[in-house]
């Protein structure tokens, strides 16, 4: 890529003064508005655009509910969450785990907790207060941020190309962020459109696929899909066969399964899917319960009660886990206690799909990162760094995908300044 000068045409002289250089974060997530502060601490000139109206939209939706901002487990099993990308998340992490984290936010005035589950959270549960104490001391600070600015790639003279109402702005920059995020929610802004602007310009990426997701089976019964579409399934177990069951809950739907326990799987059933065309999830539906002891249950006289009755009178099984235990074991199946007795430890769901990514809360793939150096900067594109979820990682919800989206833009932030000031 040619050389990046420091001009704003339109809206700021072209003349490009001594210093400070002047930054471009494009993307006003956590990654980028992390990059932008570390710039701006540095006494770089930063700007930062943003295609939506306001920026962290996709922050504060994450907040409804309850913002889980990280994680309080122990750090060798916070590092384990990111899998086959853990040594490179660590590596970021170094500049900012999860108890560093926390000091940042309460550095804003915002009070921190750790629930049951070792989640963290602002002591409001709310996302709004934290964004706006953010973004008075990002301007305080001199930071300008631009909305309503689309990125829409570079001109051949290097120029960074950046579309809003009023028209179009060239700008020189001397160092450039992306942080422009994966490809689900795109009516927040994470489109994934930057793929092929990147990909002309010989970038290596991996292709955006759908993380912390829900999938699809083959179709369920009419009447599972009327009577219990939307229904809860709590104090289960799933796991991947060959792997430890995790205890949660997850939600049936009319297409097949989602929520907090099937997101946490979602990596391995996904990949399995691509493999082989179709996963299996294997669903305890009474994780403290050995298999002997629900054997022993059923094995009870029950009379002219129903299986459905004797299910319910002695294992508690109703409602929509009796439906579904219901749906995927064949009648003989059901009606022998030893064999239904092993299928309530471990019903078979099998899916063959994923709900499409723009539904999933994260995305997977991206940037990959033996395209970038230690600081993020592109080896293909000297000057311009990538941080947040636009690279190639994924982790499941509870806190590390926000953990490792800040800690990827304070490196690239410190890289950036780095740079600028090997070039003086």
């Amino acid at each position: 890529m040619p050389a990046l000068f420091h001009s704003l045409k339109t809206s700021m002289p072209s003349q490009r003064p001594a210093s400070p250089s002047l930054v471009a974060v494009i993307g006003g997530g956590p990654a980028g508005l992390m990059a932008a502060e570390a710039l701006a601490g540095a006494g770089m000139a930063v700007q930062v655009f943003d295609a939506m109206p306001s920026v962290g939209r996709k922050f504060l939706l994450a907040g409804v509910g309850g913002m889980n901002i990280t994680h309080s487990e122990p750090y060798a099993a916070f590092v384990a969450r990111y899998a086959e990308r853990h040594d490179k998340i660590e590596a970021l992490l170094r500049d900012l785990d999860a108890e560093a984290l926390r000091q940042w936010i309460h550095g804003l005035g915002i009070e921190t907790f750790v629930g049951t589950s070792g989640r963290v959270f602002p002591r409001d549960m709310k996302a709004a207060p934290l964004l706006r104490a953010w973004l008075k001391r990002l301007r305080d600070s001199g930071v300008v941020i631009h909305t309503r600015h689309r990125w829409l790639g570079w001109n051949d003279d290097g120029a960074l190309r950046i579309a809003y109402p009023q028209g179009d702005l060239h700008l020189h920059a001397d160092a450039v962020v992306l942080a422009l995020g994966g490809g689900s929610w795109a009516r927040l802004g994470s489109d994934g459109s930057w793929q092929s602007l990147l990909a002309e310009r010989g970038v290596d990426i991996s292709p955006l696929r759908p993380s912390n997701c829900g999938f699809e089976v083959e179709g369920w019964s009419e009447l599972l899909k009327a009577k219990f579409a939307g229904a809860p399934l709590k104090n289960i177990a799933l796991s991947v066969p060959g792997s430890t069951p995790r205890k949660g809950e997850f939600i049936l739907t009319a297409q097949g399964v989602e929520g907090s326990l099937v997101y946490a799987w979602s990596a391995a059933v996904r990949e399995t899917i691509h493999r082989d065309g179709r996963a299996t999830l294997l669903l305890d539906l009474l994780p403290d319960r050995p298999v002997d002891k629900v054997i022993q249950a059923l094995a009870k006289p029950r009379g002219s009660r129903s299986m459905a009755k004797h299910l319910q009178s002695q294992l508690g099984i109703d409602g929509v886990k009796a439906a579904l235990l219901r749906e995927l074991t064949d009648p003989a199946t059901f009606a022998d206690p030893a064999s239904l007795a092993k299928a309530i430890k471990a019903l078979p769901i099998e899916l063959v799909r994923t709900r499409p990514l723009d539904e999933a809360i994260s995305s997977a793939g991206g940037v990959r990162f033996e395209g970038v150096d230690e600081g993020l900067m592109l080896k293909q594109m000297p000057g311009v760094f990538c941080a947040g979820e636009m690279l190639d990682w994924e982790a499941p919800t509870g806190g590390y995908l926000l953990t490792a989206c800040f800690a990827s833009g304070l490196r690239a932030g410190k890289a950036a300044v780095q740079w600028l000031e090997r070039r003086r």
